[in-house]
């Protein structure tokens, strides 16, 4: 009999495909379905799993334990998330923090009434950056929270650049400031402005025959993205573009700074390093894939966030597994 989780993917992007290599690494779940927009046989997957259509998704309804949402947060999960979570247990990567009340509540009216269990907003930050904030002002009520980006390449802010009239092609890394950094670290709490926590550097190939001071005078005034921050502009060749800025790495801090007792500095830090940004994320996903079908085997439905979640859950292990083995 198996008894593994079946996972289905709905989109088969960046995170999509670190979703499926996520799943390989896990013996209790399998991979049951890759749901796409596309022709499915114009998408190749890395894997055995069919490749579905994703305006028949209803059909698949008792073969696919959680489904694994893998759109943008701009304009897929709004729609999907909502809709999906009617007919399965689902795990989703919504990172618009401003928006993610509104969200969940659509998704719990979704969800709840159908019995199924979502966790909505998964993955670093929001997610794993998101508990250890909780944690350090937990833990540390007399205190301030710190988060730094990076270093790392934002897609976002990437895409804003490749926008630009003249802009052939464009990434964008944050990078945090490695002396305000220190300061947090030192127990100190000062007040920091986003000038001086996060520079911004830019490497941009230019459309033939365009302006390499107007594109830079277009970036770093752009407001929201660059012109609250030190931004550096490089030119640079589609070759060395390609060759040396086609990974995703990116990474940041969480510290906590505060005080206990008779005034003693407590500092609290967690922190990522990451190659890729997406198959970091996914693998995330996978792991509050497992929690969400056993909250779900629990009872427990509607919409959920990380805090929502047990740690225990996370893991393929028993629990008699993990007091013996990691308490």
């Amino acid at each position: 009999m198996n008894n593994k989780i079946r996972i289905g993917i709905v989109g088969y992007g960046n995170l999509g495909r670190g979703v499926e290599s996520a799943i390989a690494q896990n013996d209790d779940l399998e991979l049951a379905g890759v749901f796409t927009r596309r022709e499915p046989e114009d998408l190749k997957v890395n894997s055995n799993a069919p490749v579905l259509r994703l305006n028949e998704i209803e059909k698949y309804m008792d073969d696919i334990d959680v489904m694994i949402l893998c759109g943008g947060s701009k304009d897929d999960l709004p729609e999907q998330g909502p809709m999906l979570s009617k007919l399965f247990n689902t795990v989703d990567s919504f990172d618009t923090h401003a928006k993610i009340p509104e969200y969940f509540e659509a998704v719990d009216e979704s969800a709840k009434p159908n019995g199924k269990t979502a966790i909505i907003s998964v993955g670093w930050d929001p997610g794993l950056f998101s508990i250890n904030r909780l944690y350090g002002e937990s833990i540390l009520p007399e205190g301030a929270t710190y988060t730094f980006w990076g270093k790392g390449l934002s897609q976002g802010h990437s895409d804003a650049v490749r926008r630009i009239d003249g802009v052939k092609g464009a990434v964008q890394y944050t990078i945090p400031v490695e002396s305000a950094v220190e300061k947090v670290r030192s127990g100190s709490q000062p007040e920091l402005t986003t000038r001086e926590k996060h520079t911004r550097e830019c490497f941009v190939v230019l459309e033939e025959g365009a302006d390499a001071k107007e594109v830079e005078r277009a970036i770093v005034t752009m407001p929201n993205y660059f012109s609250d921050y030190d931004t550096t502009v490089n030119f640079i060749t589609e070759q060395q573009l390609k060759e040396e800025h086609s990974a995703m790495p990116h990474g940041g801090f969480v510290i906590r700074s505060g005080k206990t007792g008779e005034g003693n500095d407590q500092v609290i830090e967690f922190s990522l390093k990451l190659d890729s940004n997406p198959e970091f994320t996914s693998s995330v996903l996978v792991a509050y894939a497992r929690a969400a079908y056993r909250l779900n085997k629990n009872g427990e439905t509607g919409a959920k966030t990380v805090f929502d979640v047990a740690p225990g859950l996370l893991s393929p292990k028993s629990a008699a597994s993990l007091r013996k083995e990691m308490l």
